[in-house]
């Protein structure tokens, strides 16, 4: 072998790794491998700087009620067995076994309900009043499903929209008969709404009840097999004398009281699911399945004993409207619990991206943390900004929904609805994001977040799958923008007063400090809603003109009614978090929120090719608001911790990579399992 070729210096210093002291006979290379210090955990509280404002503070803004409320039953659920907690390293963590069988995982999601309903939990969630008592029962709620979300399902439809419909849709006697029952579990109950061919269109349904005036009974049937009640978690067409009254709610008892299925109906489970296999949805058939005519929920509409058909809502869409009022309350909490699982899974990639540390930047340099490097940085700030101004919105809309009027039952759909969709869409891409942002241990179903992905994938299409509720509030906004110049009247409501003021003007050459006013970026987003609601409404239009139905002009308009339903969302969202920050006083916490404030505005920007499509942007302003975002993140940064740490989620709730992984991975954690 050529003493000087590359072979031969590759093998004479690995001869001199392997003889450990004996230097290569050529005097090549006398180096020696030396073993690499062993990577350690270090708690990110020792390395990052402390919070430059009160976490307390920022937390009382995003949590908006009821803090003491939700540590105490935080500390509940921590101190039941129940709630399976786990020791990994030095710290315990509750979350459910998913790898229990489907049947396992059902019978302990009751033995759950039964825990919390023996400690007073559910006190007051359908008996009790008020907003304050109604905002509790949503604070409660949101605890319950960080915890998990079969859970919350289960809770969800037997207080909000079973309950919510007994509530909602009965009178006193049908609230004196089943609330109280209902509150403390005596009674169970389902909302057997959706079917197999319709969900999203109610007005669909198939399943019929015609009443029987010789018996005083309504005869409830499942005509065909596309009718049959899907995910059930009632509803049925009316038939008065062969006329069809479109949707209404009845009881239906489907079990006797020893959970034997009544006579006249069959009932079948959905069968293994992606996640939710706490929750045993199933599928119902009725055959000439009679109940009491007083069983029609009938504040909305009554059919007398004779048969007649009464109701104060003389115009059917109105009541149609006023029948889907539960649903209202079903996308508030999709909304809210969106955002706290967004949170769970930054506070878990921000404290593990803390502490993680991969390759280094100079030959013998340490390796660098992951939230140092700029790609880690735009993967994850933006999302924690997105997160707190969502917060924001979820808190407005609970409040507007604890204070509903029927004058204001719209706006609430459309808020809900927009909300609902949007931010359920956002805790997907931050789960997604997060799970890749913690690598290969993202995977793991104790460190949650790849997990929870499965579990709540099914909130993007329950409640409403959220392209149609994105088209219903696009559809909506159309109403009332045509209503506002036929009347030839001022915008009111829903924000859009910006309407009614002179267009805003784009500066033509932007820089940070303009970037980052509030006002410059609410007048954009004012900029883009106005022109998207001109260009909408002119396209419907213009497909009217050349001889379309106003239905197929709508949906011949979809890009654009997408378009109006985003900028609609994030313009009320934006809003909203101004309206929050400018609430608080001079000094760090005010500073924090305009940081996120402008981060969310920003990267709503970037993401959005809107601003460029119709010109509200120029290529050079876009260029320079994009980089604004880079140096955000750059001015965030010290305070990642800090802000995760102001969601309020306890250290049990997250995961064991978010504190020690080394610990919890180690061979002696193994005899911990």
């Amino acid at each position: 072998m050529d003493p000087h070729s590359s072979a031969a210096r590759r093998t004479a210093v690995l001869a001199g790794h392997l003889l450990r002291g004996s230097a290569p006979a050529d005097g090549l290379s006398s180096a020696l491998i030396e073993p690499a210090a062993c990577v350690h955990y270090s708690p990110p509280e020792l390395s990052e700087q402390p919070p430059a404002f009160d976490t307390a503070s920022l937390r009382r803004v995003l949590d908006g009620h009821d803090i003491e409320g939700r540590d105490w039953l935080f500390r509940l659920m921590e101190e039941s067995s129940l709630f399976c907690p786990r020791r990994r390293g030095d710290r315990t963590f509750v979350a459910p076994d998913y790898n229990q069988p489907m049947e396992q995982q059902r019978a302990v999601t009751m033995r759950r309900i039964e825990y919390l309903l023996a400690h007073g939990v559910f006190e007051g969630w359908l008996t009790g009043s008020g907003p304050e008592a109604l905002m509790r029962k949503f604070a409660f709620f949101e605890c319950i499903g960080i915890y998990d979300h079969s859970l919350a399902i289960k809770l969800g439809v037997h207080f909000f929209l079973w309950g919510g419909a007994v509530q909602i849709f009965g009178t006193k006697h049908h609230h004196d008969k089943w609330l109280k029952a209902a509150e403390n579990f005596q009674v169970m109950g389902c909302f057997a709404m959706t079917e197999l061919g319709h969900g999203s269109n109610v007005r669909g349904l198939e399943t019929i009840a015609t009443y029987d005036a010789n018996t005083g009974e309504f005869v409830i049937n499942t005509p065909c097999e596309s009718a049959q009640k899907y995910w059930i978690g009632g509803a049925a067409n009316l038939l008065i004398n062969g006329t069809n009254q479109g949707v209404h709610v009845f009881i239906a008892q489907i079990r006797d009281a020893e959970g034997n299925v009544c006579p006249n109906v069959r009932v079948a489970d959905c069968g293994h699911k992606i996640g939710l296999n706490g929750v045993d949805n199933g599928r119902i058939w009725f055959d000439n399945f009679r109940v009491p005519r007083e069983n029609l929920l009938n504040s909305v509409a009554d059919v007398l004993p004779d048969g007649q058909y009464v109701s104060p809502i003389k115009d059917p869409d109105q009541r149609f409207a006023a029948l889907l009022a539960p649903l209202s309350s079903g996308r508030v909490n999709i909304a809210v619990l969106a955002v706290y699982i967004s949170k769970v899974g930054l506070s878990i990639a921000v404290r593990y991206a803390l502490t993680r540390r991969a390759f280094s930047i100079s030959a013998n340099g340490p390796e660098v943390l992951l939230l140092d490097y700029p790609t880690h940085q735009r993967r994850l700030l933006p999302l924690i900004a997105k997160t707190c101004a969502m917060s924001s919105s979820t808190n407005f809309l609970k409040r507007l929904f604890t204070k509903r009027t029927q004058e204001s039952n719209r706006s609430i759909h459309i808020y809900c609805s927009a909300f609902k969709a949007t931010l359920s869409w956002h805790t997907m891409r931050v789960l997604q994001e997060c799970r890749e942002a913690c690598g290969g241990q993202g995977l793991k179903t104790e460190n949650r977040v790849g997990i929870l992905k499965g579990e709540y994938d099914v909130q993007s299409t329950f409640e409403g799958d959220n392209n149609v509720l994105m088209q219903q509030v696009s559809k909506a906004l159309l109403a009332e923008y045509i209503a506002a110049h036929k009347r030839k009247s001022p915008f009111k409501g829903l924000g859009l007063e910006h309407m009614n003021d002179p267009c805003p003007t784009i500066p033509s050459n932007l820089n940070s400090s303009t970037l980052r006013s509030s006002k410059f970026q609410l007048d954009l987003f004012c900029l883009r809603e106005r022109d998207l609601f001109g260009r909408y409404a002119n396209e419907v239009s213009q497909h009217q003109a050349q001889g379309e139905t106003k239905e197929k002009a709508v949906l011949l308009s979809y890009q654009l009614a997408g378009d109006l339903a985003r900028a609609f969302t994030e313009r009320s969202i934006l809003q909203i978090f101004i309206d929050d920050e400018m609430a608080q006083p001079a000094g760090p916490l005010k500073d924090i929120l305009g940081l996120l404030r402008s981060m969310y505005a920003l990267i709503c920007t970037e993401e959005d090719a809107s601003f460029l499509r119709y010109g509200y942007l120029s290529l050079d302003n876009a260029a320079v608001a994009r980089k604004e975002v880079m140096k955000l993140c750059c001015d965030l940064r010290p305070h990642a911790l800090s802000v995760v740490s102001s969601f309020g989620i306890p250290d049990a709730f997250l995961s064991p990579i978010a504190f020690d992984w080394i610990q919890a991975n180690s061979w002696s954690s193994l005899n911990e399992e």
